[in-house]
């Protein structure tokens, strides 16, 4: 196999395997106003629905503070697995929860004050859907604590690789979430407040099962006050806040479109709108999934200033993330009209055909989304604060708020579907635009389109990469990493012991993984000549196995025990090990 293709297969079996649980933890809130609007329009009435829609625009800025914390500490937490700085990491946990628990906790106060004093001039006028919006904020405020720190949690169990506690999680917090509605709604008869307060005691759930976990032994990030380094706060936020950002703004476009279609619509255009994303809040978590998997990686690569791995993610997801979408997105307009059902009933209620419109239109922009969302991420890593700023700005506010303001009176609530997709179209050609006027020429290859710093790394005629499937490809490997040591005018003792170093480890993972299992694996490897030095980086996605804790295994009675890995880490001058996202990664200098 040709072996950028193969870098290509593993990077995307990587980002497939991780994406599940991801789609998971990114649907939680979905699930939730899924289920919310279901109670709301067949069991409490349309004001109900009309008072989740309203909500929507705060529900945007928890998650652009949530985006900001996760974001930005994933993708430093991530830099510091790349460089193996492990009490570095313990840090940045430490920090993100404190960061994340304080928020929460004042951002929780100012809902429940709203809520009790009625302070919501600013979302609706409307004197019969305030009632609802009151009690639905009050209920609201009860998760906010749970809601912000367990989406923490989430992100720290994948890098722990420990993604199925997240979604026993997951699992137990939809069966509750409805077993709540139904008991406070149903049979206790608490309304809008019992519809929101389901929803809170789901994430106080969701959030303590995950964090029993940290307060085990197997966890490798536990909270620690001394370890915290405050000083990181600022890049935390630096790098996290343009994803927020363009959170942050959609809460402000959400806030101008709702008065658009109040004034031009009625009220009855948010209820449709409201509907029409309480479903397909459920399919953007596949969209904010893929994001979530593309940010660990890329942040990881970033770290190891690998530009070939970077490139193949963007690649995945242009080949692979964005076909999948475009088959979901197109299921779910064929199915529009079984949708609409879901929420209401009788064709001639002008709701009704609003929101099957709804359901035509909306899913178009979600392919056009992930493209935006991955180089905001890419941007963020690479600390390209002007690009990502602009790209947010224009994504998060102007697009759609423009396009509605032009359009909805000559085409209604349809004017705010299309000019979601519009968007999606400005967005692209801003990236395509950029990377041209960067360049000085229009190509579109993924890593023109990138414009990776020429700095960044190292050139092709500095690195190889190789393939390990075998036993009998390592002896090849080791004289393919002996001849290029050579060609770089390393003196023959180097040449030597950087193919004995990689002939002996890739053997081990061999042996000790290839067979530990049915499956079928392969050891990615790549050698990079910088600073006068060599690098050899072996990953693979095998049992976890650490050569340093083989090596102080031996026998001192015997000699020969471990020898030969004893001697690797003798005349190596560095020998890193670390399990990243399910993968070993282990890098050698010599």
């Amino acid at each position: 196999m040709d072996m950028k293709n193969h870098s290509f297969q593993i990077i995307a079996k990587t980002m497939f395997r991780l994406l599940p649980v991801q789609i998971i933890l990114a649907g939680l809130s979905s699930v939730n106003a899924m289920v919310s609007g279901l109670f709301a329009s067949n069991m409490i009435g349309a004001e109900a629905m009309s008072a989740v829609a309203l909500y929507d625009p705060i529900t945007k800025l928890l998650t652009a503070i949530a985006t900001m914390l996760t974001g930005g500490a994933a993708i430093v937490c991530g830099k510091h697995m790349g460089r193996n700085e492990r009490e570095k990491m313990q840090g940045v946990f430490s920090l993100d929860m404190s960061l994340a628990g304080l928020i929460s906790a004042v951002m929780a106060v100012v809902l429940f004050v709203m809520g009790s004093f009625g302070l919501t001039g600013f979302l609706t006028g409307d004197a019969v859907v305030e009632p609802h919006l009151h009690q639905y904020l009050i209920g609201q405020a009860v998760g906010v604590i749970p809601l912000l720190l367990g989406i923490q949690l989430s992100t720290f169990l994948s890098l722990e690789n420990r993604m199925k506690r997240t979604v026993i999680a997951s699992v137990v917090f939809i069966i509750l979430n409805i077993v709540f509605n139904f008991v406070l709604i149903k049979v206790m008869g608490l309304g809008t407040l019992g519809l929101s307060l389901a929803s809170s005691l789901g994430q106080w759930v969701f959030f303590l099962i995950q964090l029993q976990f940290f307060f085990t032994k197997d966890a490798a990030m536990h909270f620690s006050a001394k370890n915290i380094d405050f000083s990181e706060t600022a890049e935390i936020i630096k790098i996290g806040i343009p994803g927020a950002l363009s959170l942050g703004y959609q809460t402000i476009r959400g806030l101008i479109c709702n008065n658009l279609v109040t004034a031009t619509v009625g009220s009855v255009g948010l209820s449709a709108y409201g509907s029409c994303n309480s479903f397909l809040g459920l399919i953007w978590a596949i969209p904010f999934g893929m994001v979530a998997v593309s940010r660990m990686l890329i942040s990881v690569s970033v770290g190891e200033e690998d530009r070939e791995t970077l490139v193949d993610i963007m690649k995945v997801v242009m080949r692979k993330y964005i076909p999948l979408q475009a088959m979901v997105s197109l299921l779910i307009i064929l199915a529009a009209v079984p949708l609409t059902n879901l929420f209401y009933h009788d064709p001639a209620d002008a709701v009704y055909m609003m929101t099957v419109w709804g359901f035509r239109i909306l899913p178009l922009c979600m392919p056009l989304s992930i493209i935006c969302m991955h180089f905001v991420c890419y941007g963020q890593a690479m600390n390209k604060q002007v690009y990502i700023h602009t790209l947010s700005l224009l994504d998060g506010v102007i697009g759609v708020v423009l396009f509605t303001a032009l359009l909805i009176s000559s085409m209604g609530i349809n004017a705010l579907y299309a000019a979601n997709v519009l968007n999606g179209v400005i967005t692209t050609l801003y990236i395509v635009g950029y990377a041209w006027f960067m360049n000085k020429n229009t190509s579109v290859r993924m890593k023109d389109l990138m414009v990776i710093p020429d700095d960044f790394g190292v050139g092709p005629d500095e690195s190889i990469d190789i393939s390990v499937n075998k036993i009998e490809d390592v002896i090849k490997v080791a004289e393919k990493v002996q001849d290029f040591c050579e060609e770089k005018g390393m003196d023959e003792k180097t040449a030597y012991h950087a193919a004995l170093a990689m002939e002996e480890m890739a053997g081990n993972i061999v042996d000790h993984g290839f067979k530990k299992d049915n499956k079928k694996h392969s050891i990615d490897i790549r050698v990079v000549h910088k600073d006068e030095d060599i690098i050899l980086r072996l990953r693979d996605d095998c049992i976890p196995f650490n050569p340093d804790e083989r090596r102080k295994l031996s026998d001192p009675d015997d000699p020969a025990s471990n020898i030969g890995i004893r001697m690797i880490f003798a005349m190596a001058e560095e020998i890193k090990y670390q399990s990243i996202l399910g993968m070993n990664v282990l890098t050698m200098r010599v």
